[in-house]
């Protein structure tokens, strides 16, 4: 088996795939893969876990109607009928966008096969395949991890790759952890008619958000579905019947357990670098085993950027994130196809976003995070409730914050957190103003604010903080 020479391998089909422009259309490409085309994000990641969460919410609504007078039913879930909506469609876009690449294109192949660095500039496959390029681009992501315990091969554990797919909604649910993933995934299925136990280590879900939305969160969650703080599984055993015992333990040695249909194991996402033999490369790696890049994306080897060498997305990113691997990938582009005019990487900050029940949005520094980089003097903080303002009125909502976080000296926002409906969404211009700069006295007064609009939550607190007043009425 000879040696496939190429002008660009790509590992991965994620955003990797983006990668593919008119640039390279009388050069080869190749894009290994060894899952789903696609990537995370269009399989198994944001697309179908929020084409689930949105019937979950609409499901959830009798609960908060109910408030303001208005008498509505929630007579079940169709869970087949969700399932099959969502994933006709997702496998329909994976499947078409692999016969596009494959078999449609002429300058590119789809290499669907495990591959491994055998070379600064090759990569093998599983069958012996060797491709070699002058341009690599690592684009393989992350995976979800397991804990080291008995059971966790049993068929009723799953984790976010599968649990979507259960043939028939669980009538119980066992959830083990405490992050984003866990979150969405507790919501989802407690809305759809699930009983759900969510099972943490730590005293607060969410803990690496802002203290004040985690535990508001913990608070709120723990009233929609069984939250039980402070537990670490042990161990998960069959039975009874055809479901599985879950068994947990806290630090003080005392047990309990759980007889739950299904388990969802969502410990968080660990880099897929450790697949790909990254020392035949001579690569570099952080601590926590993702790809070393530079600012421009290029792969490292003794601190120094290799020649022809990218990475983009989980497997170089601190930030699991489709919004900040899109952003990777363009900067790749760029820089693959214009060498004498390289651009860094410097957008910032990151914001983020979980669509469980209620929403949570988040950008820049937490408030610890602000005060051990500012000292405690120097920034000011807002809470601001939703139901302040007239649009929170109207919902009768007790549960929403806007919490903004500025420099006291310069009047810039640092850090900013949501937790209520329509956080995702409301906390856009808070980044924008991050993003380019804007002060945020001019931001809540250098434009009109829709009255009575939701967004006066963020207007509000904007005003309330202790910054420089620039003369804008």
């Amino acid at each position: 088996m000879g040696t496939e020479s190429y002008d660009l391998v790509i590992i991965g089909s994620g955003s990797g795939n983006s990668l593919v422009t008119p640039f390279w259309d009388d050069q080869r490409v190749a894009i290994v893969d060894s899952g789903v085309f696609g990537g995370t994000c269009l399989n198994v990641g944001c697309i179908p876990t929020k084409m689930f969460a949105y019937p979950a919410s609409l499901a959830a609504a009798p609960a908060e109607a109910r408030r303001l007078g208005v008498d509505l039913s929630m007579q079940g879930a169709d869970w087949p009928e969700i399932r099959d909506r969502i994933f006709t469609r997702i496998d329909a876009i994976s499947a078409g966008g692999f016969r596009y690449r494959d078999q449609e294109l002429d300058h590119t192949t789809v290499v669907p096969e495990e591959v491994r660095f055998t070379g600064a500039h090759q990569v093998t496959t599983e069958s012996g395949r060797v491709l070699e390029a002058e341009n690599i681009v690592v684009a393989a992501g992350s995976r979800a991890v397991l804990p080291a315990i008995a059971g966790v091969d049993l068929p009723q554990v799953h984790t976010s790759d599968t649990i979507m797919r259960l043939p028939d909604l669980p009538e119980r649910l066992v959830v083990l952890g405490g992050g984003y993933i866990a979150a969405e995934f507790a919501a989802i299925f407690s809305g759809l008619g699930s009983s759900v136990v969510q099972v943490n280590r730590s005293e607060r879900l969410l803990r690496y958000h802002d203290e004040t939305i985690s535990e508001r969160f913990t608070q709120l969650a723990s009233q929609q579905w069984q939250v039980e703080t402070g537990w670490v599984p042990s161990r998960i055993e069959e039975g009874p019947g055809e479901g599985v015992t879950v068994h947990l333990q806290d630090g003080t040695g005392a047990q309990q357990s759980f007889e739950t249909d299904a388990v969802l194991i969502a410990h968080g996402r660990v880099p897929n670098s450790d697949r790909l033999n990254p020392a035949a490369a001579g690569l570099d790696l952080h601590d926590d085993g993702r790809l070393a890049v530079d600012g421009f994306q290029r792969l490292l080897s003794g601190g120094e950027p290799v020649p022809g060498l990218w990475a983009l997305g989980d497997i170089s990113s601190p930030a699991q994130l489709k919004h900040v691997a899109n952003h990777d990938q363009r900067i790749v582009s760029h820089n693959l196809e214009h060498p004498e005019d390289l651009r860094a990487n410097t957008l910032g900050p990151v914001p983020s976003a979980v669509f469980t029940r209620p929403q949570i949005a988040s950008a820049g520094l937490t408030e610890a995070e602000a005060e051990e980089k500012y000292g405690r003097d120097r920034i000011s903080v807002k809470v601001q409730g939703y139901g302040d303002v007239a649009y929170g009125w109207a919902m009768e909502d007790n549960e929403g914050l806007c919490k903004v976080i500025a420099d006291r000296e310069t009047g810039l926002l640092v850090g900013a957190h949501l937790i209520g409906h329509e956080a995702p969404n409301l906390i856009q211009p808070l980044v924008q103003a991050m993003s380019l700069g804007i002060d945020a006295h001019t931001m809540a007064r250098g434009q009109y604010w829709i009255h009575p609009a939701l967004a006066e939550v963020v207007e509000n607190a904007l005003l309330g903080l202790d910054v420089p007043d620039l003369g804008l009425l």
